[in-house]
Formats: C-alpha cells, structure tokens, sequence
C-alpha cells in the first residue's frame, strides 16, 4: 500500500493495519499480508474509503505514473467541499452539546422537533 501511495510511510500503512482500517476481499489484515492480483482493498484514509483492485505486484516504491499502473480504483468520488465545510464541528474534548446547541444543530441540519 505504500508502495503504490495509498499511504504517505510504511508505518502509516503498517499502523492503518493493526487498527483494522485495511480489509483485503473483506477480511481486516496484518502488516504483513501477502497480496495477489485480483484482490480488492478497502482502506479508510482521512476519513474517506478508497477501494483498489491488485493489477500487478511490485516490490519497491515507484514513481506515482507507475503506481497507478499497478492498481484500479474503483473509490467513490470525494464529497463536495462545500458540504464537508458546511457540516457543524464541535471542538474535541468539549464534552456533550447543551440542549441550545442541539437545537443549533437541528436547526442546521433541517430538523424540526415535534
């Protein structure tokens, strides 16, 4: 997965791994699982899932043209930026939202409480 740049390090990808972010055919997978052609992984990077179909093994890290060449992906089309900007963020570690902050909420989100 590093070696075709579905991560940034081999300890990233190693580390998506052990946290059970990585399925190969739907099963989560170790660090060292050996791949084949044909076989279809689903890795959730940032938040996003990206789906990628095995073409062809390499066995060092490769220029991104070449990467490409080696996999097919089949990932769903980023959401819009505008909707991820529009969506409310609460600060981490800020506790649950009081009752007026609900409210906020549903209120931006088209809720109506009945």
């Amino acid at each position: 997965m590093w070696a075709v740049r579905l991560f940034k390090t081999r300890s990233a990808a190693a580390t998506a791994c052990r946290a059970g972010h990585v399925r190969v055919n739907g099963v989560v997978v170790k660090p060292a699982h050996a791949l084949k052609p044909g076989d279809e992984i689903r890795v959730r990077v940032n938040g996003v899932e990206r789906i990628v179909i095995v073409e062809r093994l390499i066995t060092k890290r490769v220029g991104a043209p070449v990467a490409a060449q080696c996999m097919i992906d089949k990932s769903p089309p980023p959401p819009d930026p505008q909707l991820v900007a529009a969506l409310p963020r609460r600060d981490r570690g800020s506790g649950r939202p009081t009752k007026r902050e609900r409210r906020e909420t549903d209120r931006l989100l088209g809720r109506t409480a009945e």
